[in-house]
């Protein structure tokens, strides 16, 4: 039953993120959308799912799908309508600097999560880490502080939030 949970699993999220960004609502299209993901469940599963599925992983998963969507349409909309904002205005309200952020996942998938959520953010980019006294480096475009955990709360908590549930 664990192996076809994972199947149906991959199966699910293929398909939702294809009728999501397809639109489609013609039955023609989504059947072919069922069948593609139906052959990808098939091709993909054994490579990011590769034993049973338990409660605890579809638990996992379900965040992962939940960050995707946070990420998307929250982080990623604010980031940029900030920078779209600063672009169109006539002064330049911006305070550039480097900074600490802590990080306090133990997983390097977690952290890498952290770190490419960061990157990927705009007005934010991770320049160096420092897996030894868990920091990030952040270039910040619109740095208000330089103290660590305060750089943390504007930063990236959202992000660890996540990583730490989906990864460990």
């Amino acid at each position: 039953m664990g192996r076809l949970l994972g199947y149906l699993a991959v199966f699910a999220m293929t398909y939702a993120f294809y009728v999501v960004f397809t639109g489609a609502i013609s039955v023609f299209s989504l059947a072919i959308g069922a069948l593609m993901s139906a052959v990808v469940s098939v091709v993909v599963k054994p490579l990011v799912i590769p034993g049973e599925l338990r409660a605890s992983d579809l638990a996992r998963l379900a965040y992962l799908v939940a960050y995707y969507f946070y990420y998307m349409a929250v982080a990623e909309v604010r980031a940029h309508a900030k920078i779209a904002k600063t672009v169109l205005s006539r002064r330049m309200e911006i305070s550039p600097a480097i900074v600490e952020v802590p990080y306090y996942v133990k997983t390097s998938y977690g952290m890498t999560l952290i770190a490419g959520s960061i990157t990927n953010t705009p007005g934010t980019v991770v320049v160096q880490v420092d897996t030894e006294r868990r920091l990030f480096f952040v270039h910040w475009l619109f740095a208000t502080t330089f103290e660590p955990g305060k750089a943390r709360e504007a930063i990236s908590v959202d992000f660890e939030r996540f990583a730490r549930r989906i990864f460990g």
